[in-house]
């Protein structure tokens, strides 16, 4: 941490002269006098946002369901499925609009202004690693999908969600959690008052699990929030500093064919075994962050600045003896880095062409300064460098958006972004892939909202993205296993999207939206960091339907209902692999009906292709997850949480591919997964203080 003084120094005078915030801004506000406000845990009026996907989660409903994993907090996202195939030290598996998002490519994740996405990572694009994030301190979560927001540039092409944690908590609080696989947890906050209009918060927490594993996870967790706060509503800032640390044991993903045969080299195996059970990792990221807002007479100015240091040091093993029958096939992947990165926007109102209007101009900078290697390993320890490099990466964005109120029920959002990146790349061991990589991309967005009508909005949106490709794959010539020429990838993918929606309050206490979108993208390369080079898959379109519904009978009582359905082709007609066709989720919950609280979820993740020709699919999963409070006290509640509570044989991830085990004369093409939790519960105590 002390080398991030001098840069947080830095970034401070720049905060100083800047008036800072760290939130993409938000659309302009409509104020039509019709709007109902359905009162629930979702903030999604109509006349509250610029698309029928676009939303608001608060921190109520985060209280109501349970979450397995920090990660799972994005399922509150509509459509939105977050999985594991490894250990839960590793970035979760992610699933929206006919993705595998694998862990983050084409969804942008930021939690209180500072990107979580990696580019150039060294396990893969755009990795996502959530397990920091404290439930307990989120405050609200905004989402939005589809490239149509001028706020939003790398990585968002899918959707984006802002993660905003509380700078002050209501009561200082304790919560002990004990559960199944000896599973336990704490974690403390408060807040103190230090005058002057100042707050300190923190909060920590301290987490370990073994899991259902045969080789026990063996999860050390410790994670760590502080932040200081002053100002007002109008003119405020606040400073965090957060720390995190885990390490743990991994169960990597099974071929099928040792989970039917039921045994393995003459010993039993079920779907709980592993195959290396060296595998897992250590991993860590600690940061600083400044960030302010500042309204005037002219309009508001938001900024944030921050610098985070991370490492990642992963091993995995997924192949078993295909490639090095004498050793194994585990390989080692790191990634050490430094990230420094400042937001800007200035937000105002004015007049056009007799209208009313409200602009908005913002700037992105961000450089990673990054260490990465692929190495084979066996037991953790290094056996050959397959590929190692330093990477100096920057991304910067500037992009403008105009809000018209063209007529009372008729607004229109038009944007353009200018996103650029910049790489340079030395080869560490492989001179011949070194080299320098740049490029531009202008994205104009397009939103019409009209409405309220009886109620009812309706939405048109469209708009150019865009996802970065890892920098190693813009300058690599040459294969680094098999020494082979390989063709360079460009840094920039271009993706294009609509969408049309409407969001109704038609009737009392029932908030609807549907949303029928499409996405295209001209190619989908990817960086595999798994084998070290860049392959190259073609062209796509994706294609689907949302359907959400939040319904308030009474003010202790909400059922959710989100269905999407998606299409999923390369622009050859062949499957996507991996591509999900259905997803689902509903749920009931109760709050403060006398001291009892409850929520009872259906999850579905529905069925897709392995392969490109259909003919092997993934199997669907359907999980029933419960969560029971009771208030003991005013100062005290009782939770326990069950998840699959049905206790449903279900994979949380399913892949297709070829494996050889040790003493298989030949590789085997297989389905390989990993397999969903079976039925456990975990029983919280929380008091304040």
């Amino acid at each position: 941490m002390n080398r991030l003084i001098p840069s947080a120094v830095a970034a401070a005078a720049a905060l100083a002269c800047a008036s800072a915030f760290p939130q993409a801004p938000s659309p302009a506000p409509s104020t039509p006098a019709d709007t109902v406000n359905v009162r629930g845990h979702y903030d999604n009026a109509v006349g509250t946002s610029d698309a029928a996907s676009q939303g608001v989660i608060n921190a109520t409903l985060l209280k109501s369901r349970p979450a397995l994993r920090p990660g799972e907090v994005l399922e509150f996202v509509p459509g939105l499925i977050v999985t594991q195939h490894s250990g839960d030290g590793k970035a979760n598996q992610y699933f929206l609009r006919g993705f595998n998002l694998d862990h983050g490519t084409d969804f942008a994740t930021r939690i209180d202004g500072m990107p979580v996405n990696m580019p150039s990572h060294g396990h893969g694009q755009g990795y996502t690693d959530l397990n920091f994030l404290i439930p307990e301190l989120v405050q609200r979560i905004d989402y939005r999908k589809g490239p149509y927001f001028a706020s939003h540039g790398d990585f968002a092409s899918a959707g984006a969600a802002d993660i905003l944690y509380q700078k002050k908590l209501d009561a200082p609080f304790g919560q002990l959690t004990l559960g199944a696989g000896r599973f336990r947890r704490g974690v403390a906050g408060s807040s103190f008052e230090l005058g002057s209009g100042l707050v300190l918060t923190g909060m920590a927490e301290v987490q370990s699990n073994d899991g259902p594993w045969t080789v026990p996870e063996r999860l050390a967790k410790d994670n760590a929030v502080l932040s200081l706060a002053g100002g007002t509503a109008s003119r405020g800032w606040s400073a965090s500093l957060m720390g995190y640390r885990a390490r743990w044991t991994a169960t990597d993903q099974i071929p099928q064919r040792l989970i039917d045969a039921g045994q393995y080299a003459g010993a039993p195996f079920s779907r709980f075994d592993s195959l290396d059970d060296s595998t897992g990792g250590d991993t860590s990221r600690s940061s600083l962050s400044l960030m302010g807002h500042a309204e005037d007479a002219g309009g508001r100015t938001r900024a944030s600045a921050y610098v985070m240091r991370y490492r990642l040091d992963l091993n995995s093993n997924f192949t078993y003896a295909l490639e090095r029958p004498e050793d194994g096939d585990q390989f080692k992947q790191r990634d050490a880095r430094t990230v420094f990165g400042a937001d800007v926007s200035r937000a105002f109102s004015h007049g056009l062409g007799g209208l009313d209007a409200r602009s908005e101009l913002g700037l992105s900078l961000r450089h990673d300064r990054a260490r990465v290697g692929l190495f084979d390993s066996v037991q953790r320890r290094i056996t050959a460098t397959v590929r190692e490099d330093r990477i100096a990466q920057t991304m910067a964005g500037l992009w403008a958006q105009t809000a018209v109120q063209m007529t009372p029920t008729l607004r229109m959002v038009g944007g353009l972004r200018a996103d650029r990146v910049s790489s340079r790349v030395d080869g560490l061991t492989l001179v011949d892939n070194g080299g320098r990589s740049s490029a531009t991309q202008l994205s104009p967005k397009l939103s019409l909202i009209a409405g309220p009508f009886q109620k009812t909005e309706l939405f048109f949106n469209a708009g150019r993205g865009l996802h970065s490709n890892d920098a190693r794959g813009t300058t690599a010539r040459v294969d680094p296993r098999t020494g082979e020429a390989v063709d360079t990838v460009p840094p920039l993918v271009a993706s294009r999207g609509f969408e049309i929606g409407a969001r109704t309050e038609a009737l009392h206490g029932l908030q609807s939206s549907l949303a029928i979108w499409a996405l295209d993208f001209d190619s989908e390369l990817v960086y595999v960091g798994d084998a070290g080079t860049t392959e190259a898959s073609g062209a796509s379109r994706r294609r689907g339907i949302e359907f959400n519904n939040r319904w308030v009978p009474a003010p202790w009582l909400l059922f959710d209902a989100d269905l999407a359905w998606t299409h999923a082709r390369f622009r050859t007609g062949e499957r996507i692999p991996n591509a999900i066709d259905r997803v689902a989720s509903v749920a009931a919950s109760v709050r403060e009906l006398g001291p009892w609280s409850a929520s009872l979820q259906w999850r579905y993740l529905g069925p897709g292709a392995l392969t490109e020709d259909n003919s092997v699919r993934s199997r669907s999963s359907l999980t029933t997850n419960l969560s029971l409070g009771y208030r003991l006290s005013p100062r005290a509640e009782l939770m326990l949480d069950v998840f699959n509570l049905l206790d449903r044989r279900v994979d949380d991830i399913q892949y297709f591919y070829e494996s050889r085990l040790p003493g298989e004369a030949e590789a085997v093409a297989d389905r390989h997964v990993h397999p969903g939790e079976p039925r456990s519960a975990r029983l919280s105590l929380r008091v304040a203080l």
